[in-house]
């Protein structure tokens, strides 16, 4: 385990979201570039790192700030801000940082002993197969999205652990290195292209006991490593910061969209109006108005779901089936709201917002990307937290 104390400088959230801002111009000027590459530059990934912004929510005894979850969702904010890609990455490997932290006292240290500024790629979505063996277990599957696999030492992967008549025993997640799993070049897609989330191949891959946590027991608060921390970050319950560590680079992605558009609107006239104004029309200021509402009302959703997560990890992990159920609705609702912000400013934009070069067409694809995200689905979060509403069962055990 890395021994060093925190350093007297250790930041604290406002100095770290201040890195962060700084860090957006640079990020949005190599957007084309990340967006060309299919993954993040490798001097966006060691910017990030020199400004220690993927420490966020890390342990602070493997050299982490171990900060709360609302600094992670405003440092994420501001780097998306600058560049979607780069905001999403760091989002999920920060969130990544965060899992590391309930792996066993061993796995923690074979992760941040040799480097504090280790990242994890992670599919948490049990799709491989696992069996045990004498003393771990053997791996194998196939994962896709593995966003930031290309700059990552470490992986978490999600399986299904089945007997040896292949019936399900367990579900939980894999801790494997990197150069045990290939990573597939098969991301090609419309949005977040600069995420480099890859699919991730692999093919029995031996994975030690103490590398491992069951899910059913991650649910309801018993893992491994979370007794290990101090304060109560760690004690929170497992799926809901699962969920709106997806949320913040939509918050970020949205705003910087509308300064796109504040910037781009001075002097713009309307040919079909006679030449008017479109700085001056009241759609303008109507669409920028609502757009930006919108945005905020994402953002207070998603700190009330991080006020409710900590108030969880207070009471000791405790977060009933009704409040799970609506920090999914609010990180689904939360990008949609700025989907929809961005679906107007993008509109607002007429025929020129189609330009590869314009940002905001940017914005609208990886903001479509976002609310693709099998946990953000609007509709399916909906039935869940409508049937709690209702006295139901959710209908889903990830909660």
């Amino acid at each position: 385990m890395n021994t060093q104390p925190v350093l007297p400088d250790a930041p604290d959230a406002a100095s770290l979201i201040a890195a962060a801002r700084a860090l957006a111009p640079g990020l949005r000027a190599r957007a084309a570039e990340t967006d060309a590459l299919r993954r993040l530059p490798d001097e966006n990934v060691a910017e990030m790192k020199k400004a220690g912004l993927f420490r966020v929510i890390q342990p602070e005894r493997c050299g982490g700030w171990q900060m709360d979850f609302h600094a992670h969702l405003d440092v994420v904010e501001e780097v998306a801000a600058g560049c979607g890609s780069s905001g999403w990455c760091l989002g999920v490997l920060q969130i990544h940082s965060w899992v590391a932290g309930l792996l066993s006292e061993q796995a923690q240290k074979d992760i941040y002993d040799d480097d504090p500024d280790a990242l994890i790629a992670a599919v948490l979505n049990p799709r491989g197969k696992a069996r045990k063996t004498d003393g771990g277990y053997v791996v194998e599957g196939f994962w896709p999205f593995g966003s930031g696999s290309e700059h990552s030492g470490w992986m978490i992967l999600g399986a299904q652990l089945l007997d040896d008549d292949d019936a399900v025993l367990d579900e939980g997640c894999f801790l494997i290195p990197a150069s045990d799993v290939e990573i597939k070049d098969d991301w090609r897609v419309a949005g977040l292209r600069g995420t480099g989330s890859c699919s991730l191949v692999a093919k029995g891959a031996d994975v030690p006991a103490h590398r491992f946590i069951s899910f059913r027991d991650g649910r309801v608060g018993k893992t491994p490593g979370a007794h290990l921390h101090d304060g109560t970050l760690f004690d929170a319950p497992l799926s809901p910061p699962l969920a709106i560590a997806l949320c913040g680079p939509a918050v970020g992605i949205a705003a910087g969209a509308i300064r796109d558009f504040i910037d781009y609107v001075p002097g713009r006239t309307n040919p079909h109006l006679r030449g008017a104004s479109q700085i001056e029309s009241p759609l303008t200021h109507q669409t920028v108005a609502e757009a930006q509402a919108q945005v905020d009302m994402a953002r207070v959703l998603l700190h009330r779901a991080a006020d409710d997560i900590h108030a969880a990890a207070e009471d000791g992990g405790q977060m009933d089936a009704d409040g799970r159920a609506r920090i999914r609705m609010d990180s689904a609702y939360a990008v949609r709201l700025c989907m929809d912000a961005v679906e107007s400013i993008f509109l607002a934009c007429g025929g020129s917002g189609l330009a590869e070069k314009h940002p905001v067409q940017r914005a609208w694809r990886d903001l479509h990307a976002i609310n693709q995200h099998g946990l953000l689905q609007l509709t399916t979060n909906a039935e869940i937290y409508g049937r709690t509403l209702l006295g139901l069962d959710p209908g889903t055990d990830i909660l």
